[in-house]
């Protein structure tokens, strides 16, 4: 029987149902192989694995030929399998329990394996977006925001762009389509800023005293 770790949720990605006027325009998630090559490094692991079985596997067969080789190799290749089998379980845990969201009035970000937490950002809130795209079609789309708001870089990793730690900026992290995602996400929030704030204010009864200077 299936289990969904996230069916409490009202709306799939999002902590409480939207407003009547606001909908969502897309949902997706990190592709999980990109982000084990971005956020986890696998292909530099590799290739340091491969340099370290290579020069062993070199040293065993100086000592005691074909043999010596696979002995001095061998435990090595097992440890580089093993680091693949942690960074595959990870980098598909991540993917999985993630939900990015762009409706017509914010961006959403579901995020966290083991502790989860949902960032709320409106269009108002967003300075500035830019789209780091890949030749795969995969990309991260790292968004700034306005004022004095700060973002733990450990809370958000690996949502978030990389190498910026002083300055934390939130991000839909190697997400696929990301030219067209990006084009929904600045059309979206064009439209809404360019809508007008109206501000409710109640104006006095008639009949009430108006205090004279």
């Amino acid at each position: 029987m299936s289990h969904d770790d996230f069916a409490f949720e009202p709306v799939k990605g999002l902590p409480e149902r939207p407003p009547e006027h606001e909908r969502i325009l897309w949902q997706g998630r990190p592709a999980t192989l990109q982000l084990a090559r971005e956020a986890f490094k696998i292909n530099w692991i590799t290739g340091y694995f491969a340099v370290i079985v290579v020069w062993r596997a070199s040293v065993g067969s100086i000592d005691a030929g074909i043999a010596g080789a696979l002995a001095y190799g061998l435990p090595y290749v097992g440890l580089w399998g093993l680091a693949m089998a942690v960074i595959a379980i990870l980098a598909t845990a991540m993917a999985r329990s993630t939900v990015y969201t762009i409706t017509t009035a914010r961006v959403a970000m579901r995020i966290g394996a083991a502790l989860n937490v949902t960032l709320n950002l409106p269009f108002r809130q967003i300075a500035n977006a830019d789209l780091s795209l890949r030749g795969n079609g995969t990309g991260t789309i790292a968004l700034e925001t306005l004022g004095e708001t700060k973002f733990s870089y450990l809370v958000l990793w690996p949502h978030c762009r990389p190498g910026h730690v002083r300055v934390t900026k939130p991000a839909l992290r190697c997400i696929p389509d990301a030219a067209n995602v990006s084009k929904i996400l600045a059309e979206a929030a064009e439209t809404r800023v360019a809508q007008p704030v109206i501000e409710r204010r109640t104006a006095p009864a008639e009949g009430d005293l108006v205090a004279a200077e």
